[in-house]
């Protein structure tokens, strides 16, 4: 079994929301992602989702198009990815770490062995946004018998059909997508998000993370009301970008924005 449910139940225990902080591993450069997952960590993070960098990532906006493109320059790959995450287990065996990323790295790598390579190396949780239920058959069974979850995105336009399909198949909580757009699109409608969070919460008993359009402490601490979780990625990746070669800086940007908003998830 993977970190997430169990990491889910004790925060509901306690009361509190899920912060899940998204970076794209290898940028600016893959010796800064090992140290900014452990600092997220020690920000207040309880599940990180690792961005594996790809050469089309069309449901990212250029934020982290951008930072696709400079992890990209630096060689990484999917197996450096994996890698990474295997380092960072060797002193945080509790985090759960979900990879989030697109198709076509995976069947280059195919099913079995990534899903192999992905158990060994500690990986939590699988995110493919381009991989809808229908065409999963195949890879869900290689992850279900890793202890992998794979994880779905939700849209404000999925039917009830499409939200149930995927409750029932997905593992570890539901992505829900707030409003329609790219990563980093702005105008979050909280109650567009509350409406729709509730239709989901009808059809399935996963735990629900809410992201795109959370920038700062207070768009999260509304979101995590709605919501189990609140996920943060472009307001991170554009402090990143801004840092340039900077590594220290970027460490305490990113760092502060999520103890903000863990502050405000915890108020």
């Amino acid at each position: 079994m993977s970190r997430i449910s169990p990491k889910f139940e004790s925060l509901r225990r306690d009361g509190r929301k899920a912060l899940i902080p998204f970076i794209t591993a290898g940028d600016p450069n893959p010796a800064f992602t090992v140290p900014a997952l452990h600092a997220m960590v020690e920000a207040g993070a309880d599940i990180i989702e690792l961005g594996v960098p790809f050469s089309d990532p069309m449901a990212d906006g250029p934020v982290i198009q951008r930072a696709s493109e400079r992890a990209l320059a630096h060689k990484m790959s999917l197996r450096k990815v994996l890698e990474l995450v295997r380092e960072f287990r060797q002193k945080d065996d509790t985090t759960p770490v979900v990879l989030m990323g697109y198709l076509n790295p995976v069947e280059s790598l195919g099913y079995r062995n990534f899903v192999e390579k992905a158990q060994a190396a500690g990986v939590d949780g699988v995110l493919t946004v381009d991989m809808p239920p229908e065409e999963s058959s195949e890879f869900l069974p290689m992850l279900d018998e890793a202890g992998i979850d794979p994880i779905f995105l939700l849209a404000p336009n999925s039917t009830n059909e499409r939200i149930a399909k995927m409750g029932q198949l997905g593992r570890g909580y539901l992505y829900y997508v707030s409003l329609k757009g790219v990563t980093g699109a702005s105008h979050l409608n909280l109650d567009d998000v509350a409406h729709k969070v509730e239709e989901i919460r009808k059809l399935t008993g996963l735990p629900i993370a809410v992201g795109f359009g959370v920038k700062n402490a207070e768009t999260a601490a509304a979101v995590a009301k709605l919501g189990d979780g609140v996920v943060v990625g472009s307001a991170l990746v554009s402090r990143i970008e801004a840092a340039g070669d900077d590594s220290a800086l970027a460490l305490q940007e990113i760092t502060g924005l999520l103890r903000s908003m863990r502050s405000s998830l915890d108020a």
